[in-house]
């Protein structure tokens, strides 16, 4: 399992005390915005939208904040406009992180993640500089408990699935953004607990990392992540279970 999946699996446990820094509900409602001022209101034509909404409910957002995130999206708020804006930069060790952000306010949310990253002692790269190596696919994370990981395996290949990781706390499917959807539902329909499904940028190679520039680049990701604007962080980094331990210990 990739660095980013295992930080993900361990991000979604600390969940309660993202919603009390006050700063869930705002990146969820974001999505919602962006994917409704994109694709329309429509979640029956809008796949963007209906995973948005989904993962907002998954978090317990009230159904009011939903609706009025969309109608801040189709006219019907204060019609705040939002920028998707994605950065590229490196970490310690010369790791590859992606920054994606929503914000009204470019000025502000560069010169926030250019302090992080200088912080942590790498810096902001140009456009184009690590992209390269990521691509855009789509990752279905299921919990073992149970569930036969072989069983969910062939269920999610038989769906369409790309590839399947099974890690000692998750498994993840790997799928083609335009399948995430479908084998979601493939799965779900055959009793197996879907934890989350998003579209993602997934590293293509990756790069081991000792306990040192391992801790300072979970470090550099934290903080990344606490900024309003954040929406996702990527990176292409591989750390033990060691490292997590140490670092959420």
């Amino acid at each position: 399992m990739s660095g980013h999946s295992k930080w993900s699996t361990i991000k979604r446990q600390k969940g309660v005390a993202d919603a009390q820094r006050g700063q869930l509900f705002t990146k969820l409602s974001k999505e919602i915005i962006i994917s409704a001022k994109q694709g329309g209101a429509d979640v029956n034509s809008n796949f963007r939208l209906r995973m948005a909404i989904q993962k907002a409910r998954e978090n317990n957002m009230p159904a009011d904040n939903i609706q009025r995130a969309i109608a801040r999206a189709t006219g019907g708020g204060d019609g705040v406009e939002l920028l998707e804006i994605t950065y590229e930069g490196y970490g310690p060790a010369g790791t590859a992180v992606m920054v994606e952000v929503a914000t009204d306010n470019r000025n502000r949310v560069v010169a926030e993640i250019r302090n992080v990253f200088t912080r942590a002692g790498g810096g902001l790269g140009e456009t184009g500089s690590v992209a390269w190596n990521f691509e855009s696919r789509g990752v279905i994370n299921v919990l073992p408990g149970k569930q036969d990981p072989d069983e969910v395996a062939l269920h999610a290949i038989d769906a369409g699935a790309e590839d399947v990781q099974v890690g000692s706390d998750s498994i993840d499917v790997y799928t083609q953004p335009s399948d995430l959807e479908k084998v979601k539902k493939a799965l779900e329909e055959n009793g197996v607990k879907v934890e989350s499904a998003e579209n993602e940028r997934v590293a293509k190679t990756t790069v081991q990392l000792d306990e040192k520039s391992a801790i300072q680049t979970l470090r550099l990701v934290e903080k990344l992540e606490a900024l309003d604007d954040v929406q996702k962080v990527y990176f292409n980094a591989e750390f033990s279970d060691d490292v997590f331990a140490a670092y959420t210990s």
